[in-house]
């Protein structure tokens, strides 16, 4: 599975004044993607804002990078997830970690 994380972007929320940057931690999907071919393979495009990374690492998520600590944060969710439904996925793989020229981190 892989993660990408959108250019730079900022998620905005609304006020009554018009928009200015959330203090709340967001995160967002923004899409899935699944190999026609190999459903179990895909990716998601996730879009996060400054005040949620500062909330994972203050849950002790550590990283070089905010791409990194997200990751982290992703795979940890997948894995909680997965044991929720009783599947094992201790021993199950790596992860790699593509760091793109345009910006993006695809994570598999």
């Amino acid at each position: 599975m892989k993660v990408k994380k959108t250019a730079k972007t900022t998620i905005k929320k609304k006020n009554k004044k018009g928009s200015k940057k959330s203090e709340e931690p967001i995160v967002k999907v923004l899409n899935l993607n699944v190999n026609p071919e190999n459903p179990r393979n895909g990716f998601f495009e996730l879009d996060w804002n400054p005040e949620f990374v500062n909330m994972l690492k203050q849950s002790g998520y550590e990283g070089a990078s905010e791409e990194e600590i997200v990751d982290r944060w992703f795979q940890t969710l997948c894995r909680t997830i997965g044991n929720e439904q009783g599947i094992d996925v201790t021993g199950s793989g790596y992860v790699q970690i593509n760091r793109r020229d345009d910006g993006k981190t695809e994570v598999s």
